[in-house]
Parts: C-alpha cells; sequence; structure tokens
C-alpha cells in the first residue's frame, strides 16, 4: 500500500492572501524568519497586523541563516519555549521554512534529539501547534512537504530529516512575496523546483498523482521561468503555484541522484541548494540513461514537455537564466580536490540511494569530476 498526502489542512492561493491570518484566531504566534526582505518590503507588517487584529501576541524570530545548521534550530526552539506560541508561522524562502518546521516538533516534545531525529525516530503528529508557511521563493516546495534539511556542521553534510508532523497545516502562497527575489535567487529556486519535478517522476515510487503533478510542473516551468526570472509577474506566480505542484509530487515519491550530490556539495562548501542541483541535473539525466526505464521516462517527460530532449531544454533554460555550466564556475580546483573524497562518499547517501540508475563511489567519482570539469558528454562513458 502506497499512502498518498496532498499537503496539509489547506493552501491559500493569491495576491494579498498573507492578510488574511487573522481568520486563524491565534492566541500567542511565534513568527520566524531569514534575512531582511521580509521586513523592508513590509510583509512582517501586513502579518503581524493581520494576527494582531484579533488580539494575538506576536513573536518576531528573525535571522535564521541560509542553510540552517542544527545551532540556529536549538535557538529557536529556546526562543519558542519561553514565548509558548500556539502558533507558528513562517515566512520567507526554504531556510527559516525548514528551520521552522524542525523548531516546531522540538519545542512540543523537549525529549527529542538530533541523534533520534539522524535515526529516523520523530513524532508523526503535532499535538497542540498549529503550523503555517507562507515562502518568499518559489522552489523548495517546503510548504506542503515531509521534509526539512538542517545542515550538520560537525559531519559537513545536509540532511533530510522526515515526519508527517513537518507537513504545515496551512500554506500561504501569496506571489507578491516572490516579488523580492532577485533574479539570480528565482533562477536557483525555480530550476530547484525542476529538478524536484524530473527527480520525482524518474523515482520508481511514481504513482499516477505524483506523475500528474510532476509532468504538468516541468512543463509550466520550462516555459514560464525564463519570463519569471525577467521580472514578469504573471509568470512569477505561475511558477510559484507550479513548484508547489513539484513539492506535493516529491513528497509522494522521493528524489534521486541530483538530490544526494547537492546535499554533499551543500554541507561542504555551503553553496546554495538550487544553485548545485541546476548545475548538476543534466548530469545526472545522462547518467540515469542507462537504466531502460528511467530513459523511457526521460522521453515520456520530454513529450509532456513538448521537447525534443529533456536534457537538451534544460541546458537551454540554465543559459537563459544565467545558471553556470559546471561546479569549475563556482569553487576552486583546491577546494574541489581538498573536499572529493568526503564529497563522494556523502553523495551515495540520502536520495541517491532511490536513483533508477544504481551508482558506486568509482562512478560517482567520476560524474562529479565531469560535472566539475563540464564535461557533460563524457558522462556516458562512466
Amino acid at each position: 500500500m502506497q499512502q498518498i498526502i496532498l499537503g496539509g489542512d489547506s493552501l491559500w492561493l493569491g495576491r494579498g492572501a498573507v492578510k488574511e491570518l487573522g481568520t486563524l484566531q491565534a492566541k500567542r504566534a511565534f513568527i520566524v524568519t531569514g534575512g531582511s526582505s521580509m521586513k523592508r518590503y513590509g510583509f512582517l507588517e501586513q502579518a503581524e497586523v493581520a494576527l494582531r487584529s484579533t488580539g494575538c501576541e506576536v513573536y518576531l524570530h528573525e535571522g535564521v541563516p541560509a542553510n540552517p545548521d542544527t545551532e540556529a534550530v536549538l535557538a529557536g526552539v529556546r526562543a519558542m519555549r519561553e514565548f509558548q506560541p500556539d502558533l507558528v508561522l513562517a515566512m520567507g524562502g526554504g531556510s527559516p521554512i525548514d528551520a521552522a518546521k524542525v523548531m516546531t516538533l522540538f519545542y512540543e516534545y523537549p525529549e527529542l534529539t538530533f541523534a533520534a531525529a539522524r535515526e529516523g525516530r520523530l513524532p508523526q503528529k503535532r499535538q497542540r501547534t498549529r503550523l503555517v508557511v507562507a515562502p518568499s521563493t518559489s522552489g523548495t516546495g517546503s510548504e506542503v512537504t515531509w521534509a526539512a534539511v538542517v545542515t550538520f556542521r560537525e559531519d559537513e553534510i545536509k540532511i533530510g530529516l522526515k515526519s508527517n508532523a513537518f507537513i504545515p497545516d496551512i500554506a500561504i502562497l501569496d506571489p507578491e512575496l516572490t516579488l523580492t527575489m532577485p533574479a539570480a535567487v528565482a533562477a536557483e529556486t525555480g530550476m530547484d523546483a525542476v529538478t524536484h519535478a524530473v527527480e520525482s517522476y524518474l523515482n520508481k515510487k511514481r504513482n499516477p498523482f505524483s506523475d500528474c503533478l510532476a509532468k504538468e510542473a516541468v512543463a509550466g516551468l520550462l516555459r514560464h521561468l525564463g519570463a519569471s526570472c525577467g521580472g514578469d509577474e504573471e509568470a512569477r506566480e505561475e511558477v510559484h503555484y507550479l513548484q508547489c505542484m513539484a513539492g506535493l509530487a516529491f513528497h509522494n515519491t522521493g528524489l534521486g541522484l541530483s538530490h544526494g550530490i547537492a546535499h554533499a556539495i551543500g554541507g561542504r562548501y555551503g553553496l546554495g541548494h538550487g544553485l548545485i542541483n541546476a548545475i548538476a541535473l543534466p548530469y545526472v539525466l545522462r547518467y540515469n540513461r542507462r537504466d531502460d526505464w528511467a530513459k523511457g521516462r526521460e522521453q515520456e517527460l520530454a513529450k509532456a514537455a513538448q521537447v525534443p530532449d529533456l536534457a537538451e531544454a534544460l541546458l537551454k533554460l540554465r543559459r537563459a537564466v544565467a545558471i553556470p555550466h559546471s561546479f569549475a564556475d563556482v569553487l576552486s580546483l583546491r577546494e574541489w580536490q581538498d573536499g572529493l573524497e568526503s564529497v563522494t562518499a556523502k553523495a551515495l547517501l540520502g536520495s541517491t540511494q532511490v536513483n533508477p540508475a544504481e551508482i558506486n563511489a568509482e562512478e560517482m567519482r567520476k560524474l562529479l569530476n565531469m560535472i566539475y570539469d563540464g564535461r557533460l558528454d563524457d558522462v556516458a562513458l562512466i
């Protein structure tokens, strides 16, 4: 039996949706956010005004860093335990959303440890705290998934923790929040969404529901992402909804090799998750073609997206939104060589273990070096 989960209680869609937070009738709201954009553009104020309109007390927890680590999460947990909220609202990119998911669960279950979390021993339900998220970037899909990515600095790796308790009760897809994204952020997060949809479709746990969501997400993102990065507001709104569809798809299937690589490299070097996936995905598609099932699925996806070759279409899209072609464009040779053995070992973990085409350590090392050098055509020789 396969259980299919399509988000939490509801999705709120549309411009100005954040202003409806007062309808939740919360008593004590704990807002988790990252940098200053949500404050600078007035969205935090909108949320606070809406919540306070019904007498709710509000606590603002700012400064969640990109790639939040265990210490950043525990700092939030300590503040939550002092404030005692009945509602947690995460506003911003994937980092504050993922951090808020883990904070909220640790707040409700004081005995929890990261050791238990890494072993998969997490509660599957929250008892008393509602979790609401309003993403300002369009890519992670974290607003509808059971995953929360945390960086374990001592091990130099990102790990996707999983629990049904991480699924937010309400996801607010307010496209006005996305208008704060610079073009580079829109490109990287958008390519992360493309990777989610592609890897979901090529995952052998696929089902008819995930297929439908993934196909529509890939086709729509190929059609709208370039214009979104160029500042077209209607395209940016479409991308915001499409990335959520990609999140719903992979939540019910899993991912693959590109994400295994992204978590290893992100943990080692601190590069943006979407950027790493954007660079790696065409190479991963070429590698996966050794598996006949994956090759056929890729062709199906290309047909659905109305492109002759999916990998070529992704390369064209990458060029259009100024994504680099190789890891050499973002890491020095010394950095790369110093971290290669560690990255190789860690890239074999996590999502790589459900990739349709198997890969061993030697093959992984070759593939990583080809991605570093930009030797896309050589991948078929591995």
